[in-house]
């Protein structure tokens, strides 16, 4: 068994030798205990074993906020399965090439999903080509007492090359815009888990309130891996209404909450919020935390928002933590050290903007695909033999020793708590025969929203709402431009 359903046995043991069971997990009115948890993830991993999946089978979980995810993802590590949770709004191209990454022997998914491995037009693209037939499962089980259903399909698994033997796989976008799958092992798990009870002193009498989805690497990290392996109690939310979080912060003495400036924005608007406990601890990652919001926050609740510096790659890196800064992502976190360096891994003086490098245990050192760098430098998003991470981001270190990011090496930029590449918007637009050229930025407003705008220059007549037509047809929904401005 892996370290998922290690961590739950503990904190079972634990609880059964205090007395007490305690919540496990609390979704709306499904309240499961400790024990509870143990003996639905123990059924449920007989179920999925009898199905044949084996250790080392990796498995995709193609579900939104959901207690039953994190049984399945609890039931796989206990068969020494390699638990992969997947965005199951993902179509299209990303699917494609995410499915190329990681071939996944097994894919649950909810009732009436499409084959996620079969494109529209019922061919599948891998491997470069897009003529291959139609892959048909090898067989589809319904989960017991569920709507889900587990479909199996020949794949083979990937030579990862990771030190550790593969727990989870989360994944994220590559410099280039595709899908990149973040192989995390035991060590990287334990880092990550390790250094959030250091900084937020998490325990068995903490509650964490988890609203980002569990397949992101903020919900996975903020809230899987800050209650499971402290034995804390996990409120899952699958949504982001902001009266009902607020009330669930107040009524359930949350410590831990993370999610983006915009849910913070729309929390700070609440007329009727009541002031929270002075030890919550809430925390901004993903995109840029605006000192409006921020303020604003912090006069209507009552405590600050911290700014973090998080993402697949490395978990959480940095933190503000006393929140009075809100321009900077704070000091790095215990056990993870922080370097502007050039491309080289060369580091740079203080004060001075650069490349971001991260080092520590949680930080990632396997990716699939592999790419290779360019001679004498390490390529955006991949790690040197020393353990060193050259993030992407470019930023640079305060007198104070606080961490401000300016920009990025690569046109990769988050549209809320998504990765998006501007190429690709970029080029969709170009692909139109009078469109000459495409520029795409990203804004942020005062509220702590992020949206794409894009600029074009005309080689015919030109309709914007043509043209934002044509994008919503061809690419995902958060990437889709807010607005397009015609020049001539």
């Amino acid at each position: 068994m892996s370290l998922l359903f290690d961590w739950l046995e503990r904190a079972v043991k634990g609880r059964t030798a205090s007395g007490g069971s305690g919540h496990a997990i609390i979704y709306h009115d499904t309240y499961l205990s400790w024990r509870g948890l143990f003996h639905r993830v123990d059924r449920r991993a007989r179920e999925l074993e009898s199905m044949g999946i084996v250790a080392g089978d990796w498995v995709g979980l193609m579900l939104g906020n959901d207690p039953e995810l994190v049984v399945l993802a609890l039931a796989l590590s206990k068969l020494d399965a390699v638990v992969v949770p997947i965005d199951p709004t993902t179509g299209g191209r990303d699917l494609d090439m995410t499915l190329e990454s990681a071939p996944l022997r097994a894919i649950v998914t909810r009732p009436n999903a499409i084959d996620p491995l079969a494109a529209p037009s019922g061919t599948l693209r891998l491997d470069g080509n897009v003529h291959l037939p139609r892959v048909a499962s090898e067989s589809r089980h319904r989960i017991s007492g569920t709507l889900l259903s587990c479909a199996f399909y020949q794949r083979t698994r990937p030579a990862s090359g990771s030190i550790d033997t593969p727990v989870v796989v989360l994944f994220t976008l590559d410099s280039g815009g595709d899908p990149k799958a973040v192989v995390r092992g035991e060590s990287e798990l334990r880092g990550i888990a390790d250094s959030l009870a250091r900084a937020f002193d998490l325990g068995s009498t903490s509650n964490v309130l988890g609203a980002a989805p569990l397949f992101d690497s903020q919900g996975f990290d903020f809230g899987l891996l800050a209650a499971l392996p402290h034995g804390a109690t996990l409120f899952l939310d699958d949504g982001t209404a902001g009266p009902r979080i607020a009330k669930a912060l107040v009524d359930h003495d949350i410590d831990l909450f993370a999610t983006t400036a915009r849910e913070f924005a729309a929390l700070a608007r609440l007329s009727n919020a009541r002031p929270l406990r002075n030890r919550t601890r809430l925390v901004c990652s993903g995109v840029p935390l605006p000192s409006a919001v921020a303020r604003s926050f912090r006069e209507r609740f009552g405590v600050p928002v911290l700014s973090c510096y998080h993402s697949c790659e490395t978990g959480p890196a940095a933190v503000d933590m006393q929140g009075s800064s809100p321009d900077s992502v704070g000091k790095p976190l215990p056990g993870v050290d922080i370097k502007i360096a050039t491309g080289a891994g060369e580091a740079l003086a203080r004060g001075i903007s650069g490349p971001v490098w991260v080092k520590g245990p949680g930080v990632a050192r396997t990716f699939l695909p592999v790419l290779p760098g360019r001679a004498g430098q390490t390529a955006v998003g991949r790690c040197q033999a020393d353990g060193w991470m050259r993030t992407g981001d470019v930023g640079y270190f305060r007198s104070d020793d606080h961490l401000v990011l300016t920009n990025r090496e690569d046109d990769i930029v988050r549209v809320d708590r998504r990765r998006v590449a501007l190429g690709e918007i970029e080029s969709c637009l170009e692909a139109l025969a009078n469109v000459k050229a495409a520029q795409a930025h990203v804004e942020y407003d005062e509220t702590g929203s992020s949206h794409i705008v894009v600029r074009i220059t005309p080689g015919g007549r030109c309709k914007s709402s043509a043209m934002l037509d044509h994008c919503a047809k061809q690419l995902a929904p958060h990437k889709v431009p807010k607005r397009i401005e015609i020049t001539e």
